[in-house]
């Protein structure tokens, strides 16, 4: 115990710095993949049949490969073709490209679970369809999808961890050069699992708050 207090009183601005890193990266990426997954979900459901299926296809491949695999070919396998990314920004591409694709199917989901009723009383009081949608469907289907969205978050936050891979400052980059400096593997990650869990039980409970504030009575959320 004495060893991992004085690790983390010795290393914790090179342990912040990562984490800053982390928070960054996780933010960017879900607000992100937030606006294109909008953007992805309503051509899914409401676009025209041959863009609906040209979503799909991009969804399905992203969802279908190892994130790794795709910060992989982002950060390794584009400069051949003179398209050099720095690490963080590989990273950020990746995340936020995988994100959209996650956030896109949830909030289709949530747009499906609202009954066709309320389109067709919508057009039937003389709102377009455009309006109907944006002012009726997709208010309630972001209240219903906060959920989904949280864990999305809570597992992004986690799996920035593998952009230590191309190289990015994040906490896992940094824990891993304070490891091999004082050769204390176990204590060093130990100390990571800690701080990652403790990130988690806060924003898990912050998101908690938002859920219940923005919950519609009466229908269930999108899980």
């Amino acid at each position: 115990m004495q060893n991992i207090i004085n690790i983390i009183m010795e290393h914790w601005p090179v342990f912040l710095e990562g984490l800053g890193v982390t928070l960054q990266m996780t933010f960017l990426a879900v607000t992100m993949g937030f606006v294109i997954g909008i953007f992805l979900a309503l051509i899914r459901v409401y676009g025209p049949k041959p863009f609906s299926i040209v979503v799909m296809v991009f969804i399905e491949i992203i969802r279908g490969t190892p994130l790794l695999v795709q910060l992989f070919i982002l950060y390794f396998g584009l400069p051949p073709y003179g398209i050099n990314l720095t690490p963080f920004t590989a990273a950020i591409i990746g995340f936020t490209i995988n994100s959209a694709a996650y956030q896109a199917e949830y909030l289709r989901g949530s747009i499906q679970s609202i009954a066709d009723n309320q389109m067709i009383a919508a057009r039937s009081i003389g709102m377009s369809r455009m309006k109907s949608i944006f002012n009726i469907i997709l208010p309630q289907s972001l209240r219903m999808v906060i959920p989904s969205w949280t864990n999305e978050f809570i597992y992004l936050l986690k799996y920035t961890s593998l952009a230590y891979i191309v190289g990015a400052p994040e906490l896992m980059t940094q824990a891993k050069f304070i490891a091999s400096r004082n050769f204390q593997f176990f204590n060093v990650y130990l100390i990571v699992a800690m701080i990652y869990l403790v990130v988690v039980l806060i924003f898990t409970w912050f998101f908690g708050k938002i859920e219940k504030k923005f919950r519609i009575p009466g229908l269930e959320t999108v899980r």
